[in-house]
């Protein structure tokens, strides 16, 4: 199973990632856990400034910018 999680303080931008990471995981029929992290210590854990950022398998793969469902879905497949 992935483990996806979205950061970001509740933003426009990280709202719409978390929604892209959901629609992704569905059209793949991909059994993954999507997690919205809020909580800025626990977001400090993962050493970025900038949001939205996307965290597949513990690995930041985009941060800063939007992730795109297409996108979301290449890095998954990966």
């Amino acid at each position: 199973m992935k483990d996806i999680k979205v950061l970001g303080p509740g933003c426009p931008k990280c709202k719409t990632t978390y929604n892209n990471a959901l629609e992704a995981v569905k059209q793949l029929g991909m059994d993954a856990r999507v997690t919205k992290i809020e909580d800025l210590q626990e977001m400090f854990k993962y050493d970025v400034l900038t949001t939205p950022v996307l965290i597949i398998d513990e690995v930041v793969k985009v941060k800063g910018r939007i992730a795109e469902v297409g996108e979301i879905k290449q890095l998954l497949q990966q």
